[in-house]
């Protein structure tokens, strides 16, 4: 079986979601068009598709979170925060590890995270 190498956010405005994607992975999209914008990250691939011109249409279903391990939440938590992105949860302790939660334009959750175990 194949193993899952892509993630697709659909998005109101594929290129201000990209330009915003842009600043926090700190690398510009592979592809880019008025509908769609991909990002190559390691080992995966980010898509942001327009939700007026997905085919089939997208329907809401549950929720998601794109999610970030890093050496230091915090750290990228300052980071974050002077870019302006929106915070939903500042940083915290839980029982994975130490974490906080971001929102990108569109209001999908973006998870951080510093392992507990440091991998």
């Amino acid at each position: 079986m194949p193993d899952p190498n892509m993630t697709i956010l659909y998005v109101d405005n594929p290129p201000a979601s990209a330009a915003f994607y842009e600043k926090l992975l700190g690398r510009e999209p592979v592809e880019r068009s008025a509908t769609f914008a991909m990002f190559a990250c390691a080992g995966l691939r980010l898509g942001l598709w327009s939700r007026h011109t997905v085919e089939p249409a997208s329907t809401p279903v549950g929720g998601h979170e794109l999610a970030f391990a890093v050496p230091d939440a915090d750290a990228v938590h300052e980071t974050w925060a002077r870019l302006a992105v929106p915070i939903l949860q500042p940083p915290t302790d839980m029982d994975f590890g130490r974490t906080f939660v971001a929102l990108d334009p569109d209001g999908h959750r973006l998870r951080v995270f510093t392992p507990a175990d440091g991998t």
